[in-house]
């Protein structure tokens, strides 16, 4: 036996009481109420159908978490619904850890999956790697670059993963091959066909997907050799002309000529104890799990933070190791999945930013991407590193399935295998299939899902439009979005790009559910990518005094400005609305909006400044998309006063803090309005929203996640990169805090927990359990 001990520190149980002086200097803030009052889709009150606990007990805490003015409970800085706040503040501040046994899987897996795969030693599984399958992992799938060829089509008709090449049919993707002098070197999509020149000047140069471009890419003439042929120190010292739509689109190599190997981006990087193939984790000996974060017997002396245990015991006559950590709830069991609903997704990719939020330089220094569906990973990388993780389903508060819809949705038909003729085309279909087959995955190898129906089950669903097209075998369980629509006005797919509509999706397999419930559901931040000039200039702190322009939008205003989105319907016609109010830019016609004003900026010029403009207007218009635009999160970390205007949709966190704190809701219909609402506002009123503002900005940030990451590099390099320097001096909860809270809450106060006949040790001081 061997053990650790590490310090548990109580928090005391003190009761908030509201400074009284504070209190007379405020009260004239909500003397005059706040324009508009709160909306129809938005009621407030002081109770929560999600509060079900003893009235002793709530009363206890509402006598000592008095409201704010505004109606909010304050907690860590942010001003929460009340019962939640309250319950957070006089409850989970003073929880301790309890003892939890972990047990660590010592389960062997058949011919060590054949050097293709790693093994879960939980259950004795091989997960193989992209291209094999069987039970150890023998088998050489023969997965197509290229779909049926024909006399006309030579090549099949086109998809991302078409190649003129040597195809490597354990991933689908396109290289040199054989025969010429850098056979791995990529020869992705474009690269390997002939170009078609432009009909007239200003047309765009098309690609003739019948005929292969020897010349340029396959030639290997001494004096100009093609793509494959070129040696990187002639091709960066000559004048050789390289075929432009030749270049590193696959993950792990950097330089012109893909000469560099560099890190691949991988769950956690493997979490330093394996080899990360393109996106999926080959395990080091005596660790096993998607980012090799669960070590086995072998290791006891190198345990990851998330598992610092303080008792550990090997049975002699079991594989298994059992573990005493200490540990606070709530506690979160990540089922590990077949690679085909995570790691295969990124180990195939055939653009290396996509799926993905960072990728690495010739250097290996950080690269973070543009990736709008980043959070995904970000989320599911902190779970798995925090301390909030169990092993132990039976201990287990809540339970994540981590699909990537992320990747499902945006490499939908980029190869044959992953074909979406059967969906009709909608790449909604297939994400639905996607979580459906998880759910018929974990039903039938775990016994958890029927303890409660699914209901303690999270599924993340980062498109645009959330979890619309969401299986009903899993709709009982949590949902994470982006954009919770409630369907109370938006009835329909509002997104105006065909492919991701899921009006078609059959009763049968979607149900007739909302997109969003309230109830049950949360609404995370998209994510950002980390920006250390904002955080070192701190733009969410600038004053009032140098906040000159009253509202502020730049973004895409649909068919009638240059470059626009041709569709009506995109953001269901609000920015269109917003735009013939309020336009600072002419349309297409020449004409401004019919009320411009030269302190309202609502254009479609993208400014290199966008940031440093936002941070210099009061108020910032938070406007859809195609479903979530990011305006809110890009509003926040500007230090601006959101105003939101799309009825029925639930912004981040809107179902636990209160957002009468720190925002401003506009009905659709009030668009033409929009100045003079504004101009109610007196200076006392700003100036506390802008004040709730910076208080809470950084939930809107995936800190954690940096953080990890910024800790990675620092094992690498001896100095912090400028994103790693500036968010290391941030300390404020981020969006994993809030989302940990936000559980711990729902934990000990959802109704249904009641019916659970479950008896674990809470960690909470009496009076609140």
């Amino acid at each position: 036996m061997q053990s650790w001990r590490s310090c548990a520190c109580s928090w005391p149980f003190g009761a908030a009481v509201i400074s009284l002086a504070v209190s007379i200097a405020l009260i004239h803030l909500f003397l005059t109420p706040l324009f508009p009052s709160p909306l129809d889709f938005f009621q407030q009150s002081d109770s929560n159908p999600l509060l079900d606990a003893n009235s002793s007990v709530v009363s206890t805490l509402k006598a000592q978490f008095q409201s704010n003015l505004d109606g909010s409970v304050t907690y860590h800085g942010a001003p929460w619904k009340p019962e939640i706040g309250r319950w957070l503040a006089g409850c989970s501040s003073n929880s301790t850890p309890v003892d939890i046994v972990e047990v660590l899987g010592g389960r062997k897996c058949k011919n060590n999956c054949s050097g293709q795969g790693i093994c879960n030693q939980d259950l004795g599984v091989c997960r193989c790697f992209h291209g094999y399958a069987g039970k150890s992992c023998e088998v050489v799938l023969q997965l197509e670059c290229n779909k049926p060829t024909s006399k006309d089509r030579p090549f099949g008709e086109w998809l991302v993963s078409i190649c003129a090449g040597h195809c490597d049919k354990t991933r689908a993707m396109c290289f040199c091959g054989n025969g010429t002098k850098y056979p791995n070197r990529p020869v992705a999509e474009y690269c390997g066909f002939q170009t078609i020149p432009p009909a007239k000047p200003g047309d765009p140069e098309l690609t003739d997907w019948t005929k292969v471009d020897f010349d340029n890419v396959f030639s290997s003439n001494s004096s100009n050799p093609g793509w494959c042929n070129v040696d990187p120190r002639d091709g960066y010292s000559s004048q050789l002309k390289i075929k432009e739509n030749c270049h590193c689109k696959y993950d792990c190599t950097w330089g012109r000529f893909c000469e560099i190997p560099t890190i691949c981006s991988c769950l956690n990087q493997c979490s330093g104890h394996g080899h990360c193939r393109g996106g999926f984790c080959q395990c080091d000996s005596g660790y096993y799990g998607i980012d090799c974060s669960i070590p086995t017997a072998s290791v006891l002396q190198k345990w990851p933070a998330w598992l610092r245990p303080s008792i550990v015991e090997v049975a002699h006559n079991s594989p298994n190791v059992e573990i005493v950590v200490r540990k606070k709830r709530p506690l979160i069991y990540v089922y590990d999945l077949p690679p085909e609903f995570n790691s295969h997704l990124l180990e195939g990719r055939h653009y290396r930013m996509e799926c993905v939020n960072r990728i690495y330089s010739g250097d290996n220094k950080t690269i973070w991407t543009e990736h709008l569906y980043g959070a995904q990973m970000a989320l599911f990388e902190s779970i798995l590193a925090s301390p909030h993780r169990t092993l132990n389903g039976e201990e287990a508060d809540f339970f994540y399935v981590p699909v990537f819809d992320q990747c499902i949705i945006t490499r939908a038909d980029d190869a044959p295998h992953l074909a979406n003729q059967e969906h009709e085309f909608r790449r909604t279909f297939m994400a639905l299939d996607y979580y459906k087959k998880a759910y018929d995955h974990i039903v039938e190898q775990y016994p958890y899902w029927n303890r409660s129906s699914g209901k303690d089950h999270i599924w993340f669903f980062s498109w645009d439009e959330g979890a619309c097209f969401a299986p009903k075998e899993i709709w009982n369980s949590m949902m994470l979005v982006h954009w919770g629509n409630t369907n109370t006005k938006h009835k329909h797919s509002t997104t105006a790009y065909i492919p991701d509509n899921w009006d078609p999706i059959p009763s049968e397999r979607r149900g007739d559910h909302p997109c969003f419930d309230p109830q049950k559901d949360i609404v995370l931040p998209a994510w950002k990518v980390p920006n250390p000039g904002a955080v070192w200039l701190k733009l969410w702190a600038r004053p009032r005094k140098e906040r000159m322009t009253l509202f502020y939008f730049n973004g895409n205003l649909g068919p009638a400005y240059e470059n626009g989105r041709p569709e009506d319907t995109y953001s269901m016609g609000l920015r269109q609305k917003l735009a013939d109010e309020f336009g600072s830019s002419p349309n297409k016609e020449g004409k401004l909006g019919k009320q411009h004003t030269p302190n309202v900026i609502v254009t479609p010029l993208k400014s290199p400044k966008y940031y440093e403009e936002m941070a210099s207007s009061l108020f910032c218009g938070v406007l859809p998309g195609d479903g979530w635009s990011g305006r809110m999160e890009d509003s926040m970390l500007s230090g601006c006063i959101p105003v939101i205007i799309q009825d029925g949709i639930f912004l981040p966190y809107e179902n636990v803090l209160n957002y009468e704190s720190f925002a401003v809701r506009i009905l659709e219909d009030d668009i033409p309005n929009l100045v003079s609402i504004l101009q109610r506002y007196n200076e006392t009123e700003i100036e506390h929203m802008l004040s709730n503002v910076r208080s809470i900005w950084q939930r809107f940030l995936y800190r954690d996640s940096i953080l990890l990451e910024a800790t990675r590099q620092r094992e690498l390099f001896s100095k912090d990169d400028a994103w790693a320097v500036e968010f290391s001096k941030l300390s404020e909860d981020d969006v994993f805090a809030t989302f940990i809270q936000v559980l711990h809450y729902k934990l000990h106060n959802d109704p249904w927990r009641r019916t659970l006949l479950r008896q674990h040790k809470a960690g909470l001081p009496k009076a609140c359990t």
